[in-house]
């Protein structure tokens, strides 16, 4: 049976769909804390994109053109800053059909290479692999309890916090904190 959802360029009015999406597609996630109130609007040029399935939005992809973080790195490119499908709509090819229209449209404005940052869900890490990404940088997503901050004690209390801790002991990280993620930045050259 083919998909009966449609990829189509993000427009305002989608706005409170896509948020719904992001928020419970994000929730069985590392980043479930990742919650926003709203879209996020890109300084430079982007590729906004959703899947729509009835009326109702069940995943999108936002790209962001030559970012000065896509600086390091030779050619022009894109990074992704939003991937989500709903979670009553996985598995039916949308993450793919998303992505597939993405890299077209980037092909069309001369990118050379997508790159997107990820947790340390492997089915995700996975999910890029397949689709020709590699991983190139790395690092440490630290969450700070507050028995870890209480050397701040005083008139401001942290209670929590993260850190990226980008050093030459992750183990040792990994075993000292409860929560560490592994942030990983995944390339596919176009």
């Amino acid at each position: 049976m083919a998909p009966v959802f449609t990829v189509r360029t993000y427009e305002p009015a989608d706005e409170v769909g896509w948020v719904r999406c992001r928020v419970l597609s994000f929730l069985d996630s590392a980043f479930w804390h990742a919650v926003e109130r709203e879209k996020e609007h890109y300084v430079h040029p982007s590729i906004e994109l959703v899947a729509e399935d009835e009326g109702a939005i069940v995943g999108l992809l936002d790209v962001e053109c030559e970012t000065p973080a896509l600086a390091e790195r030779p050619g022009a490119g894109g990074m992704i800053w939003h991937l989500a499908v709903h979670p009553d709509h996985r598995r039916r090819g949308i993450a793919t059909a998303l992505l597939n229209e993405a890299e077209r449209r980037a092909c069309e404005r001369g990118l050379a290479r997508l790159e997107a940052w990820t947790r340390d869900d492997a089915h995700v890490q996975h999910w890029y692999e397949s689709r020709g990404f590699v991983r190139v940088d790395g690092y440490l997503h630290v969450y700070l309890e507050r028995d870890d901050l209480r050397q701040f004690d005083g008139e401001l209390r942290l209670v929590k916090a993260f850190a990226h801790y980008t050093g030459e002991r992750p183990d040792e990280i990994r075993q000292r904190y409860a929560r560490v993620h592994d942030d990983v930045l995944y390339e596919k050259q176009l």
